[in-house]
């Protein structure tokens, strides 16, 4: 999934840039361009061409490969690691704790008005480096004063990477700065010796999330449940209309009639609105 998410976004940064040491031709990108979309729904601008030639000539030299047809030919032969790795190569996390300040504020008056002591489910579908789910975490563990809240809380991701990470729960004193001194206090471990300058999540907060890989592609999502709230933000603006308009579908299929669907500040679903309807600053709830 474009996770693509929190987070998701494509860009180049300065130090990626080199000069092509790989024949890469407008054919060998259309070809990329299909296999992403095929595989992740990622709708590649003409614009990536070269942020797509830096992500993925670092692939051709791990797998020892001169040109970027040969490269294409093992992605269509089925190679399910490095299809992997192809999909981790063309997704970027930009995402931070508590981004989009006035949702978790939001999804704080939600659980006020539920009925105390209802199993509450949660889904955040593109969780990336991890800052989104635990920042739900803490907003929950902040409602209910306590780790053991009647809630679960699934964290989705395509990209394998960003997983590996955040179920580690391991962040740089830089990135959570932004988070006040009380919280900081409350939920996280400050490192020290060879782990100074690191700041973990408590395990107690840890255990409120259940990480998961997860393709929004995916033909049945197979989710045997629905959820109370979803959080999918920056993420559908990376799908073209026709496959933003297929995820949204099974979205509201996973809904419950009174849950919370949180998008992005720069998604809208005017196109979508026999599925939705606005709750709020980019918030929705189910129309019918």
């Amino acid at each position: 999934m474009p996770t693509l998410s929190d987070t998701k976004k494509l860009a180049l940064p300065a130090e990626e840039k080199e000069s092509h040491m790989f024949l890469f031709t407008g054919e060998d990108f259309n070809h990329i361009k299909n296999l992403i979309y095929r595989i992740a729904g990622i709708s590649l601008a003409p614009s990536k061409k070269d942020l797509v030639y830096s992500r993925l000539a670092r692939r051709l030299r791990v797998r020892q490969l001169d040109t970027f047809s040969a490269y294409i030919e093992l992605l269509e032969s089925g190679d399910p690691q490095e299809n992997e790795e192809f999909i981790n190569a063309l997704t970027t996390n930009m995402t931070s704790f508590f981004r989009e300040g006035h949702h978790f504020s939001i999804l704080a008056e939600y659980l006020r008005a539920l009925p105390e002591s209802t199993p509450i489910k949660i889904w955040t579908c593109a969780s990336s480096t991890g800052e989104e789910p635990y920042s739900i975490a803490m907003t929950v563990a902040e409602h209910f004063n306590t780790f053991s809240a009647p809630v679960r809380i699934l964290a989705t991701d395509i990209d394998t990477k960003v997983l590996e990470k955040a179920r580690k729960g391991v962040y740089t004193l830089d990135q959570v700065q932004a988070i006040s001194p009380d919280r900081r206090k409350r939920f996280f471990l400050k490192g020290s010796g060879k782990n100074v300058g690191l700041a973990r999540l408590r395990p107690e907060l840890q255990r409120m999330i259940t990480f998961n890989r997860f393709n929004l592609l995916e033909q049945q999502w197979g989710m045997r449940e629905k959820f109370d709230v979803i959080f999918c933000r920056n993420v559908m603006i990376y799908f073209d209309r026709h496959t933003q308009q297929s995820i949204l579908n099974k979205f509201a299929h996973c809904l419950k009639p009174d849950g919370l669907f949180f998008a992005g500040h720069s998604e809208s679903f005017h196109h979508a609105t026999n599925l939705f309807k606005n709750a709020g600053k980019t918030v929705y709830r189910l129309k019918n």
